[in-house]
Parts: structure tokens; sequence; C-alpha cells
């Protein structure tokens, strides 16, 4: 998930390749399959570090896990090229996270502070009603329990399962 000014994304697919001549692109999915998408809803591709929304004019789906795709404000060879090989996000409160009720699945994946420096890797968790904690094994060696809350939530990736955190000041000061 990525976060930016009050809005919470999360990677659903990245642009593979331009195709053909009228800014037509491909997308390719790996944790959502193209029936998954909502294209009433906006799709954001990251311009110089800021969300830039588009719509969906034409969505078709190639297989399992991959659509051609037509988007407003992409309409030529040249505008297609320009967001070939970036992510595309959509807004978490449009998607499900499979596995977001189950934190077992995170153990092991890398955790990341607010600035994207590694703050440690998910040891473990515990589930206090209320109160989802992950334990957070640090480069030092030493372990930080750590709220898990949605709006905490910068960025997730299930493809390099890494989550960035903005984990409240001094609780990794160890």
């Amino acid at each position: 998930m990525a976060s930016e000014a009050g809005l919470s994304l999360l990677q659903i697919a990245a642009v593979l390749k331009s195709n053909g001549t009228e800014g037509e692109v491909l997308f390719g999915f790996k944790t959502f399959s193209p029936e998954e998408i909502d294209t009433q809803e906006p799709v954001f591709i990251y311009h110089d570090g800021l969300p830039v929304p588009y719509f969906i004019e034409s969505f078709t789906p190639r297989g399992n896990s991959k659509a051609l795709v037509r988007l407003t404000g992409i309409e030529s060879l040249e505008d297609a090229e320009e967001i070939s090989g970036k992510e595309v996000y959509g807004r978490c409160s449009d998607y499900e996270i499979e596995g977001e009720d189950d934190p077992s699945a995170l153990v092991g994946w890398t955790v990341l502070d607010a600035d994207g420096k590694t703050a440690g890797t998910i040891s473990g968790y515990e589930d206090i009603p209320g109160n989802l904690c992950l334990y957070i094994k640090t480069p030092s060696g030493k372990e930080a329990m750590v709220p898990f809350r949605e709006e905490l939530i910068i960025a997730y990736n299930e493809a390099s399962e890494n989550i960035t955190l903005d984990i409240p000041e001094g609780l990794l000061n160890l």
C-alpha cells in the first residue's frame, strides 16, 4: 500500500508494455486477477513521486493474469511508453488484500520505515483483542512489538514481501 495525502493505495498491477500505436497498454497482475479489477474506479500511476489518477476507458482480460487496457490521457505510443514498467495502484478501500485477516502470512516479511529504510523482519504477531501487534526483529537482533493498523501502513508489496509502516517514534529504539 502507498499513502499520499490521506489516500491509501495498494498495488494491483504493473504496466508490462505498450500495445499498438493508440495508447493501449498491457497490464500484468500478480495478487489480483483481471476480473477483480473495478473498472469504474480510478487507478493510480506515480509520476515524479505523486499518484496520478487515470480512469479505465476499456479493459479486455487476456487470460488469468493480463489485460489490455486503455486509460484516459494515454492516447499515443509515446504516452504508453512513458508508463511502461510502472506499478499500477488502486485505492485500498476498493480492493481486499489476501491474507489481510491472517497475520501469520506476514511472518518473514521485511518491514521498512517511513523513510524506506529497513526496520527489521516480522518474526511473529500477537493478536491482542482490538490491537493486532507485530513482532519485528531489528537489524541489531532485538525484537520490538509494533501495532499493526491500517492507518500505519504506507506501502505493501506482496511480490517482494515487504511492507512499509509509519512506525510510532520510539518503538524501535532498543
